[in-house]
């Protein structure tokens, strides 16, 4: 005869199957044991009591505290005691500077902090931070558009204020907390700095942290300097990838939330408007993805000869001024062969071009904005009705990092060519005016930095 299973008394039976819940363990911001360890210390259970005196020896015997190899939210976003015993390499001597804008539009060159000084003492590292040594910066458009402009929508430069966000560099310090990083690992920064407990941040959708800290968006300062300090979760090991690549895995970042979001498949026909630096990554990752056939419109000559280099089977479509947007759409449906987009990848946010690529689209079909914009535009709202259109945005990235490191190692996604122009971090003033004047040819213009040390 068979034993049953024996259920206790008073419990029914489908809450005895129920799995037991545990309580999530809490890491305190000094070192890395639960605190539901430390409860046990009050405890009358003798064995707790053991557990816990053991535990408190072993804290002590640590010459210094450790903690998770992801740094808790507090940890990220508010002042800790400095560093004591930071892991700094003994080589750095040259100043730190930085790229810096205003209000009045102003644009120079000037001493920026961490100052060398604390750099090699690690002074001012924080739990879970380390410094960079930048090597390579890109120019994005924003970094123009806060120079010329001093805001986009609603972030606006309201002091002095240092620019750049597309930046890789080296480990030269590291807070003891720090283990998965050390000195020399070559790293590109992801940017942002986010409060891990907001509803975006929870949901795994953190570009819009509701406590954002984005490098480059004021007030935040930016990455254009010799040293950075900056959490070390948001610095990825990119091995023996160059500088350049690495810096351009930010723009890439953009480019992979694009594609991915607005859902691009093999054999779609794809409408890229734009052929800057972003809408030539998003070719590049379109291209990758088999879409088929791609359109790319532009105004400029160069950056449509650009594109064909780049992908040689795109059509390019150059935008002539005074074209109406519904002219224009059935000339891109035309070079298309006849076959209508049914995505519209948007990269320039200029209001005629995001009507054109809403009347070129199919029923049914898909207008997607990667392009920053100005605060208010109209839009065909009966052609998106009755077309059924879905218009969507974006703002940012998620989770992208590792898979550009990915593209760009396995060469899926070779971003080689889109440097056109490299400057040193002294001469960023003439960088900025290369970038921003249309008659340079620049596609992405970089700001490289010499240390002391070559890694």
């Amino acid at each position: 005869m068979s034993r049953g299973l024996a259920v206790p008394r008073g419990v029914g039976f489908a809450q005895f199957l129920r799995p037991t819940q545990r309580r999530p363990q809490r890491f305190c911001s000094t070192c890395a044991i639960p605190t539901a360890i430390h409860q046990t210390k009050n405890s009358s259970d003798p064995s707790k009591q053991r557990i816990s005196s053991v535990v408190s020896n072993l804290a002590e015997k640590k010459k210094a505290p450790i903690s998770p190899l992801r740094p808790a939210p507090s940890d990220l976003l508010r002042p800790q005691h400095g560093a004591t015993m930071a892991t700094v390499t003994d080589s750095i001597t040259k100043p730190n500077i930085g790229v810096f804008t205003d209000p009045a539009h102003k644009l120079w060159v000037a001493p920026s902090g961490p100052s060398v000084e604390s750099v090699k003492k690690g002074e001012d590292l924080e739990i879970g931070q380390v410094t960079v040594g930048i090597k390579s910066t890109g120019i994005c458009g924003s970094d123009i558009h806060f120079w010329h402009a001093g805001r986009i929508g609603p972030m606006v430069v309201e002091n002095d204020h240092i620019l750049g966000h597309e930046s890789a560099g080296v480990i030269i310090a590291k807070h003891p907390s720090v283990t998965h990083l050390q000195i020399g690992d070559r790293v590109a920064i992801e940017p942002d700095i986010i409060c891990n407990a907001c509803e975006p941040c929870l949901t795994g959708r953190y570009n819009g942290c509701l406590n954002m800290r984005f490098l480059s968006t004021p007030p935040v300062d930016g990455l254009l300097r010799r040293y950075v300090n900056h959490p070390a979760v948001w610095c990825h090991k990119i091995g023996d990838m160059s500088f350049e690549n690495g810096a351009l895995l930010e723009p890439l970042s953009v480019a992979l939330a694009g594609v991915e979001r607005a859902g691009v498949a093999l054999g779609d026909p794809v409408l890229i408007c734009g052929a800057g630096p972003i809408g030539l990554i998003t070719l590049l990752c379109a291209a990758s993805a088999g879409a088929e056939p791609i359109v790319v419109t532009d105004i400029d000559d160069n950056r449509l000869a650009f594109a064909k280099e780049l992908v040689p089977r795109v059509r390019t479509y150059k935008v002539s001024r005074g074209t109406d947007s519904e002219s224009a759409a059935k000339q891109i449906v035309d070079l298309a062969g006849g076959v209508q987009p049914s995505i519209a990848l948007e990269c320039t946010g200029v209001e005629s071009s995001v009507h054109s690529a809403i009347h070129s689209v199919k029923f049914g079909g898909k207008v997607f904005v990667i392009g920053v914009g100005k605060p208010d535009m109209s839009i065909p709202f009966m052609r998106l009705s009755t077309q059924e259109i879905d218009l969507q945005f974006q703002y940012r990235y998620a989770n992208t990092w590792p898979r550009a490191i990915r593209l760009v190692e396995s060469g899926v996604v070779d971003l080689s060519r889109l440097v056109t122009h490299r400057f040193d971090l002294e001469d960023a003033v003439k960088a900025f005016e290369t970038a921003s004047d249309l008659k340079s040819g620049a596609i992405k213009v970089q700001i490289q930095s010499e240390m002391d040390v070559n890694w």
